[in-house]
């Protein structure tokens, strides 16, 4: 069989923002900060093992089996034939769990991008999301595609279909900049699911479909104003919206500082602003926050521009026989 191209390897994979307002379970986009890392070891028995987890207070599991780094791992492995190798892993959490911000996810990516690289990269891009989505399967319960594509992939991500899978990259306007608010509460995707309406109305399907369709068309554009009058969600944000305390307040608030669009980030209870700059982020930011902690609830705060490259080596060490 094949060496392994290195012995050890550690990667960075960014936080999502998936929905992006109107695109519910089809866009997502990546930012280049938060995000998690993810170390790999090559060890000399065969198996897959966690070696730690720091950053997670303690609510990640342990057992390889049911977190979502070691569980991809482990079906990388099955997938190229390679059970007989034996894998250390150290999960660095550098972002909150339960966020919005596609936490899993980035978690899964590194992990499988880490594996991937380890391994010389056996398996071609549309394997790789697969194993993703599975991973997200078992944090949250839905093989989504809207944090795991953009984490991998980078930039703003279209998920055109499921069945087949079809993945579409869309452009990033050079300026654009994301304001991530984060506050401090947790929101479960199962439970934000539940709430969702079974039936929606013809007339309120058209809208987000055209709404949809201009914010497409605003990135390959580069029409900030076509951006904004498209970040309108009539099916999904107005019953979410319940679960964010003063997300009305927030929102008002955003774009009149200056955003171009405001929205939840996934399921919440994070919430997401683009901008057209950093200093507008930065500005708007501070009132948010400012906002909140008038109201006694303390968040974090992140500005991050689109990150259009996924995940990348941090470190790594090449293979020799004497290393295994």
């Amino acid at each position: 069989m094949d060496q392994p191209s290195m012995s050890y390897i550690r990667v960075f994979a960014p936080a999502t923002v998936a929905n992006v307002v109107c695109g519910f379970d089809v866009l997502g986009f990546a930012v280049d900060f938060p995000g998690d890392e993810v170390e790999l070891f090559l060890s000399s028995e065969p198996g897959v093992r966690i070696r730690a987890i720091d950053g997670d207070d303690g609510r990640l599991p342990l057992d390889p089996q049911k977190n979502t780094v070691s569980a991809s791992v482990i079906r990388y492995l099955e997938k190229i034939g390679r059970q007989d190798l034996g894998i250390e892993i150290v999960l660095h959490k550098q972002m909150p769990v339960g966020s919005g911000l596609g936490s899993s996810a980035a978690s899964t990516v590194a992990g499988l991008f880490a594996i991937h690289h380890l391994l010389g990269q056996p398996l071609g891009v549309e394997d790789m999301l697969q194993l993703a989505m599975e991973g997200e399967r078992l944090a949250c319960g839905q093989g989504h595609a809207d944090n795991v594509a953009p984490a991998l992939l980078g930039g703003f991500v279209l998920i055109r279909s499921y069945q087949p899978l079809d993945i579409v990259q869309l452009p990033t306007p050079t300026s654009l900049t994301c304001a991530l608010l984060h506050p401090h509460i947790e929101i479960q995707t199962r439970d934000a699911r539940k709430i969702l309406k079974p039936y929606i109305p013809l007339s309120d399907v058209t809208m987000q479909m055209g709404n949809l369709a201009g914010f497409i068309s605003s990135l390959y554009t580069n029409n900030f104003e076509l951006m904004s009058r498209s970040m309108q969600d009539v099916i999904i944000e107005p019953v979410r919206a319940i679960l964010i305390p003063e997300y009305d307040a927030l929102k008002r608030l955003a774009l009149s500082a200056g955003a171009i669009g405001f929205g939840i980030s996934g399921s919440g209870p994070s919430v997401f602003a683009l901008c057209k700059d950093q200093l507008v982020a930065k500005h708007l930011l501070e009132q948010l926050k400012n906002h909140l902690a008038h109201q006694g609830i303390t968040s974090d705060i992140y500005i991050s521009s689109i990150n259009i490259h996924g995940p990348k080596i941090l470190a790594s060490q090449p293979f020799t026989p004497s290393s295994k």
